[in-house]
């Protein structure tokens, strides 16, 4: 249970960082941003690999590179969908959805190690 704790809290810092490097995202304060973790989870473990499976194609063409566009999809139906409950996420366009993709990934996995480790020296 304290694993999904620390996963949720990475999960909503990672994407307050994102939001302050990446022009064209926004999270108006911590609250929001946990609460934006959550509709992104729910996004990415229920529409993303319907994606994924519907483009398999093109992904395979493009050699993988098709999942960035799939990433910055389901980030930006997952701005949409804060903005349909007034959460306080915002996502501008595809350009940022896709530099948020990455940025939030590349974030996300960097604090994930960090927690990662701590977790496991004690």
């Amino acid at each position: 249970m304290l694993s999904f704790f620390l996963t949720w809290i990475v999960a909503a810092v990672s994407l307050i960082i994102t939001a302050n490097i990446v022009p064209g995202m926004a999270v108006v304060s911590f609250p929001a941003a946990m609460l934006a973790a959550v509709v992104i989870g729910l996004v990415n473990a229920v529409v993303k690999p319907i994606i994924t499976l519907l483009t398999l194609p093109l992904t395979i063409i493009t050699l993988g590179l098709f999942l960035f566009v799939v990433n910055a999809i389901s980030l930006s139906l997952a701005s949409w969908l804060a903005g349909a409950f007034n959460i306080g996420f915002v996502v501008n366009g595809f350009w940022p959805a896709l530099c948020g993709s990455i940025v939030l990934s590349f974030v996300s996995g960097v604090i994930g190690r960090f927690v990662n480790a701590d977790t496991l020296s004690q």
